[in-house]
Protein backbone atom coordinates (compact mmCIF):
# COMPACT_ATOMS: atom_id res chain seq x y z
CA UNK A 1 0.00 0.00 0.00
CA UNK A 2 1.23 3.03 -0.80
CA UNK A 3 2.17 5.98 1.57
CA UNK A 4 1.74 9.45 0.42
CA UNK A 5 1.99 11.45 3.59
CA UNK A 6 5.70 9.77 4.27
CA UNK A 7 8.66 10.01 2.00
CA UNK A 8 11.48 7.38 2.01
CA UNK A 9 15.06 8.51 2.70
CA UNK A 10 17.84 5.53 1.84
CA UNK A 11 20.87 5.78 3.02
CA UNK A 12 22.43 4.80 -0.50
CA UNK A 13 21.49 8.74 -1.40
CA UNK A 14 24.19 9.91 0.23
CA UNK A 15 26.83 7.03 -0.41
CA UNK A 16 30.20 8.69 -2.06
CA UNK A 17 31.04 4.99 -3.29
CA UNK A 18 28.19 4.71 -5.57
CA UNK A 19 27.40 6.31 -8.80
CA UNK A 20 24.06 8.16 -9.59
CA UNK A 21 23.42 4.87 -11.67
CA UNK A 22 23.57 2.92 -8.08
CA UNK A 23 21.44 4.79 -6.59
CA UNK A 24 23.07 8.11 -5.28
CA UNK A 25 21.05 11.62 -5.04
CA UNK A 26 23.26 13.93 -3.85
CA UNK A 27 26.18 15.70 -5.55
CA UNK A 28 29.78 13.68 -4.68
CA UNK A 29 30.96 17.06 -2.55
CA UNK A 30 27.64 16.83 -0.68
CA UNK A 31 28.02 12.99 -0.07
CA UNK A 32 29.90 10.97 2.35
CA UNK A 33 31.76 7.63 2.68
CA UNK A 34 29.88 5.05 3.67
CA UNK A 35 27.23 6.68 5.84
CA UNK A 36 25.90 5.03 8.72
CA UNK A 37 22.01 4.85 9.97
CA UNK A 38 23.05 6.79 13.14
CA UNK A 39 24.79 9.62 10.32
CA UNK A 40 21.57 9.63 9.02
CA UNK A 41 19.45 9.43 11.95
CA UNK A 42 21.33 11.98 13.59
CA UNK A 43 21.32 14.41 10.45
CA UNK A 44 17.39 14.50 10.21
CA UNK A 45 16.95 14.49 14.09
CA UNK A 46 19.20 17.91 13.84
CA UNK A 47 16.99 19.11 10.71
CA UNK A 48 14.28 18.80 13.20
CA UNK A 49 12.26 16.63 10.85
CA UNK A 50 9.42 14.37 11.97
CA UNK A 51 11.34 10.72 12.66
CA UNK A 52 10.08 8.04 14.97
CA UNK A 53 11.57 4.56 15.71
CA UNK A 54 9.14 2.77 13.99
CA UNK A 55 9.74 4.75 10.95
CA UNK A 56 13.62 3.61 10.72
CA UNK A 57 14.70 0.41 9.02
CA UNK A 58 18.15 -0.76 9.36
CA UNK A 59 17.74 -3.80 7.48
CA UNK A 60 16.37 -3.43 4.01
CA UNK A 61 17.93 -3.38 1.26
CA UNK A 62 17.54 -0.13 -1.48
CA UNK A 63 16.57 -2.09 -4.82
CA UNK A 64 19.42 -0.96 -7.15
CA UNK A 65 21.59 -2.91 -4.70
CA UNK A 66 20.06 -5.63 -3.09
CA UNK A 67 22.47 -7.77 -2.50
CA UNK A 68 23.68 -5.33 0.09
CA UNK A 69 21.69 -4.59 3.28
CA UNK A 70 21.20 -0.67 3.24
CA UNK A 71 18.71 1.16 5.15
CA UNK A 72 15.81 4.04 5.12
CA UNK A 73 14.14 6.08 7.61
CA UNK A 74 10.47 7.21 6.61
CA UNK A 75 9.84 11.23 7.31
CA UNK A 76 6.48 13.11 7.40
CA UNK A 77 5.84 15.17 3.60
CA UNK A 78 6.79 18.45 4.32
CA UNK A 79 8.62 19.53 1.43
CA UNK A 80 9.91 18.45 -1.93
CA UNK A 81 11.81 15.39 -1.40
CA UNK A 82 15.12 16.31 -3.15
CA UNK A 83 15.11 19.32 -1.05
CA UNK A 84 14.86 17.26 2.35
CA UNK A 85 17.61 14.99 0.93
CA UNK A 86 20.05 17.74 0.24
CA UNK A 87 19.82 19.49 3.73
CA UNK A 88 20.67 16.06 5.57
CA UNK A 89 23.14 15.84 3.25
CA UNK A 90 24.86 18.50 3.89
CA UNK A 91 24.15 18.09 7.65
CA UNK A 92 25.84 14.27 6.96
CA UNK A 93 29.19 16.17 5.40
CA UNK A 94 29.04 19.02 8.28
CA UNK A 95 29.25 16.20 11.05
CA UNK A 96 31.72 14.08 9.08
CA UNK A 97 34.11 17.30 8.88
CA UNK A 98 33.41 18.14 12.58
CA UNK A 99 34.63 15.08 13.55
CA UNK A 100 37.63 14.87 11.47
Amino acid sequence: MKDYDHQIIWLDYFNKNLSRKKGRKVGKNNSVYDPTMQELIGASKSLELDLSEENINNQARYPRRSFVKSGYIMISKKEKKSTVVNQIAKKMVETRQQRH
